[in-house]
């Protein structure tokens, strides 16, 4: 199970309805993301909540960042997600940085296969990215 405590109940039964192998996948990126978070100058506390149905990650009290969402679907039982609002850049731009080394969806997401491990380097720096996005852009 998670290393920290599900913020919610509804989170929670979000979690316990994906099967076990996904389940698994997307607690230890659910683990990263609060990790990196805490690690991330000016990210703050993390908000979990739902959005469209899926566990998300929302930097309410410091607005720095995006709100990240963690998604699975029946169709593709191997594949994670972790999803971006899709009029951001970050997945452009992680796509520069790691095209060699994630899989890409859109504009909107990572795509991680949860029969592999889980590239915590590459990904902690796109959290880390995703989480900061707001205090990053360059004021107009």
């Amino acid at each position: 199970m998670s290393k920290a405590a599900l913020a919610a109940p509804t989170v929670e039964a979000t979690f316990d309805a994906f099967p076990p192998p996904a389940r698994a996948y997307l607690l230890q990126l659910r683990d990263l993301i609060l990790a990196t978070a805490q690690e991330t100058q000016g990210v703050g506390p993390l908000t979990e909540t739902l959005k469209w149905g899926e566990p998300a990650y929302l930097t309410a009290a410091t607005k720095s960042g995006t709100t990240i969402r963690l998604g699975w679907k029946p169709a593709a039982p191997n594949t994670a997600q972790l999803l971006v609002h899709c009029s951001t850049t970050l997945v452009n731009d992680w796509r520069e940085r790691y095209a060699d080394k994630l899989a890409f969806s859109g504009t909107r997401a990572i795509d991680l296969d949860i029969t592999a491990p889980l590239p915590r380097a590459e990904l902690a720096h796109c959290i880390a990215m995703a989480l900061t996005y707001h205090a990053r852009k360059p004021a107009k």
